[in-house]
């Protein structure tokens, strides 16, 4: 299932290898017993080893902190407790500088940039000393991996902290003073990440097979360059960039977009940038133990409805626009038969039922039950969860049994797909005056999950296919992109995207305030379960209403603080955490 397998040994090998040395004349002579930089980093396989272990670190859920950044956006809802009770600093927009999981963050993207600059220093050196040509290409090989994970991490940084205003390693600390780095303008850090993508565009294989099926490619490369030019406004670069990982690189749209979400074909044609995890084995782990190869970030478990932690729940306009997304009636995979052999439409849409799990949906089954609400009452005011990051379709009745004592899961987690580059494309397009080619790509993704495409009647790819028969203008298919393409395509994924996408526009304060005033209420629904008894499931069925509705219940209201608290100089990025300006006395040289 996993190809690439990380040793206990080499997760702490790379920091370790950095203080193992010494200077003193006394201590010149090499102790055989212990490993150190002055005898290790001397072959082809130290590199490589140093490399898987520079993998280990890039997959530490840490590197994303994805829960905390939905709870940042307009996507998401969450604490754990019923509503409307939340104390979330990040869903309030009342975080600072010392909250844990931003410096979690700033720490986890750093510690793998030390990794990567251990390998990338390594190899640089041992390239051109080679007797064999076949090892000058591993190497080269090698180092082209680090440097894209190193811009990955860069990437990370630049759109996440500070405005891009952070400080650069390049190079492995040799003594205390190297560890303090002073910050450098956003400008210096783009064109230093930018420079290891182009490397690592260059030299790495369009695609890896085998045992090294999972490494990352030339393609992933590609598709972050294109979406730095993206973020930046930038839109006819950024269209070059993203037409090429449409056309060169052999990718394409999985016929399930299921494929994306769960432990089912995993590493498939459409999976641009994956982080690959197994639980094949480390049993003798802690939950916690960051050697585990297993997903310790515990997402299955902060996103489940099944005896879950409720950290992230879909927001109400996001399970209402899920729950109305229209189905294209005249294509086959939206009919089903029902129990008594009748053939009917689904209730709810192909992409609807694999990206939520929804109390009333009958057509795709939850943790072994037929349908959700079988599997759980939905209870404390959550009308809808997210099915991506959980194993839900492993016919299990909970989490708990996947990874028995332990919280881990085994889903990779796609940081890029071609989904989400068609949108991007199509973003650049309309941007650049060409709503027709902008139609045409976000109707690729719709077609995939059979609801109904964009414009007018018996035109584009697929003039078969059911449409909306609207005529787009840029700004009312901008609008569509924004608020429903983007959200219901690629909610709940990647690293960020949707804070990036929302600062960028310049509207997230504007967002927060107008979903503020929208209003709602919540229908019960009766559930049949396995054994023929009838339960109620209270509250599920979500509504939104006029404001002036006598039926409105105010403990549904959402973004109430967020519209309040959030200032942009404090809350569009994350700040610069206490832990480096306590600890950095270079910073602002």
């Amino acid at each position: 299932m996993k190809k690439i397998y990380f040793s206990q040994i080499v997760t702490t090998l790379v920091i370790f290898l950095t203080f193992s040395s010494c200077s003193d004349d006394y201590l010149d002579q090499t102790n055989p017993n212990n490993i150190s930089t002055d005898i290790f980093w001397e072959t082809l396989d130290d590199v490589d080893l140093g490399l898987t272990a520079l993998y280990k670190h890039w997959s530490s859920a840490n590197n994303i902190i994805l829960v905390d950044e939905l709870l940042r956006s307009d996507l998401a809802w969450g604490s754990g407790y019923q509503r409307p009770t939340n104390s979330n600093v990040y869903y309030q927009q009342t975080f600072n500088n010392a909250a844990p999981e931003l410096n979690n963050k700033w720490a986890q993207n750093y510690k793998t940039i030390f990794a990567a600059n251990q390998v990338i220093n390594a190899t640089q050196k041992l390239l051109g000393t080679f007797d064999k040509e076949e090892d000058e290409e591993a190497a080269k090989l090698i180092l082209a991996q680090a440097r894209l994970l190193r811009g990955h991490n860069y990437f990370i940084l630049y759109h996440s902290f500070n405005e891009g205003n952070i400080p650069i390693f390049s190079e492995v600390p040799e003594d205390e003073a190297d560890f303090y780095q002073p910050i450098q303008d956003a400008a210096s850090v783009r064109a230093f990440y930018m420079e290891d993508l182009k490397f690592a565009a260059e030299n790495l294989p369009v695609k890896w097979e085998g045992k090294d099926l999972g490494r990352v490619t030339a393609g992933a490369a590609v598709a972050l360059m294109g979406q730095t030019h993206l973020y930046n406004g930038e839109f006819d670069e950024a269209a070059t960039y993203f037409k090429s990982v449409i056309n060169d690189f052999g990718y394409s749209l999985t016929p399930n977009i299921g494929s994306n979400f769960t432990t089912l074909d995993e590493f498939n044609s459409e999976s641009i940038l994956e982080v690959s995890y197994s639980m094949d084995y480390k049993n003798e782990l802690g939950p916690w133990d960051s050697r585990d190869v297993a997903n310790t970030g515990s997402y299955n478990k902060k996103f489940t409805g099944v005896q879950g932690w409720r950290n992230a729940v879909a927001a109400n306009w996001l399970i209402l626009e899920y729950r109305n997304e229209k189905l294209d009636y005249s294509d086959n995979r939206n009919k089903v038969i029902d129990e008594e052999g009748n053939e009917k439409f689904r209730k709810f849409s192909l992409r609807t039922s694999w990206s939520i799990a929804l109390v009333d949906d009958p057509d795709l089954g939850y943790y072994g039950f037929d349908t959700p609400g079988q599997a759980t009452n939905f209870n404390v005011k959550m009308t809808g969860y997210w099915r991506k990051h959980t194993n839900w379709d492993l016919g299990e009745k909970n989490e708990d049994l996947i990874s028995p004592g332990k919280v881990r899961s085994a889903i990779n987690e796609r940081l890029i797909r071609l989904a989400e580059v068609y949108l991007q494309y199509a973003e650049c397009m309309i941007e650049l005056g060409d709503v027709e080619e902008a139609l045409l790509y976000i109707n690729k993704v719709r077609h995939r999950s059979a609801v109904q495409l964009l414009g007018a009647n018996g035109t584009g790819e697929y003039p078969s296919s059911d449409h909306d028969n609207i005529s787009y203008t840029a700004e009312t298919l901008m609008h569509h992109l924004r608020f429903k393409e983007y959200p219901l395509e690629l909610s709940a994924e990647g690293d960020g995207n949707r804070n990036i996408d929302l600062n960028r526009w310049g509207i997230k304060k504007s967002r927060f305030q107008e979903l503020a005033q929208r209003r709602y209420t919540a229908d019960n629904y009766e559930v049949i379960m396995p054994d023929g008894t009838k339960i109620t499931r209270w509250g599920t069925i979500l509504k939104e209403l006029p404001t002036d509705d006598p039926l409105v219940d105010p403990n549904w209201n959402e973004f109430q603080e967020a519209s309040q608290n959030y200032i942009e100089s404090e809350h569009a990025y994350w700040p610069l955490p206490n832990s480096e300006l306590i600890t950095n006395p270079e910073l602002y040289k």
